[in-house]
């Protein structure tokens, strides 16, 4: 038994461990605090398994954690036989008992009539909060047994794209919600659902805080050198042809701060001021030769 244990936990890369389950206890405990801060006060909701909570809860009373675990178990088995198994079930299974446990634990320490009594406000914060939550979740490569398993799903089966599936499915729950609760929360959920996405993205990708350039030049050995001289970054270099001229042009790429833009366009003009520059937006670099301070122009 103790070298089946001691084989079971030798397999663990427990730094990866670690870099996944954090981020979903994470952003478990602040979709719970979401939800009793936000969501459940105001009655609103961006669609999922809290747009259902809330409905069944209206109606019967029932704890509004334990009744989102007990609809969340039979999406949770299409799951376990559609989207991986076992590989599914772990992750899955415990973002979902988590987050649906202290619905109903923190529900006791939390205000029941929230932090605001304005709609707006409601729907503005509970999408941020909300899609913080998310994003944590799913940068620790979990989910949450809703109904985005259920878009996904269809979406295996159908080929309709998961955007249109997710829009399709959390409407008619926001719709369900209007007919409950009135039809002002109806327009304040798709706000929340809107803003909920949007902090989802930022988690998940980060700010755009580098620029992407294109310099298209005749004189690329001298502009390379020059931007690698004065702002300190690694340049690639290809060939081009222009489709309306047909002439061989050099194409060179490299990555940049926000603040070093200025200091690009002059290293370039020094060189080439024909030259074509086209500056775009990313959210992360890694590898390459990347200088975390500007030199002065």
């Amino acid at each position: 038994m103790k070298t089946m244990l001691r084989t079971f936990f030798s397999r663990i890369n427990f730094r990866q461990f670690l870099r996944d389950y954090l981020p979903m206890t994470a952003g478990a405990l602040v979709l719970a605090i979401n939800f009793n801060v936000f969501i459940s006060p105001a009655k609103m909701a961006p669609g999922g398994m809290a747009g259902i909570t809330l409905i069944i809860n209206r109606f019967t009373g029932w704890p509004q954690g334990l009744t989102m675990l007990v609809v969340s178990i039979p999406i949770f088995i299409l799951g376990f036989f559609n989207l991986g198994r076992f590989r599914f079930l772990v992750r899955t299974a415990y973002v979902t008992v988590l987050y649906t446990t202290c619905v109903d634990l923190l529900a006791v320490w939390m205000p029941s009539t929230g932090v605001t009594n304005d709609l707006l406000l409601n729907a503005i914060f509970g999408g941020i909060t909300g899609g913080i939550g998310s994003g944590l979740i799913f940068r620790g490569r979990g989910t949450i047994a809703g109904t985005g398993i259920i878009s996904r799903i269809i979406q295996l089966k159908t080929g309709i794209p998961t955007s249109q599936l997710y829009l399709m499915v959390d409407s008619g729950i926001i719709l369900g919600i209007g007919l409950v609760f009135g039809f002002e929360k109806v327009l304040y959920g798709v706000l929340m659902l809107f803003i909920w996405g949007l902090a989802t993205d930022y988690i998940l990708e980060g700010p755009s805080v580098i620029r992407t350039v294109f310099v298209i030049t005749n004189n690329p050995e001298q502009v390379a050198k020059n931007i690698m001289a004065r702002l300190g970054v690694g340049v690639t270099y290809w060939e081009g042809q222009g489709m309306f001229t047909h002439e061989t042009r050099a194409v060179l790429f490299c990555t940049i701060t926000r603040p070093d833009v200025d200091t690009l366009k002059s290293a370039v003009e020094e060189c080439d001021e024909k030259a074509f520059i086209v500056i775009g937006q990313g959210h992360q670099a890694k590898g390459g030769i990347l200088r975390p301070q500007k030199i002065a122009p």
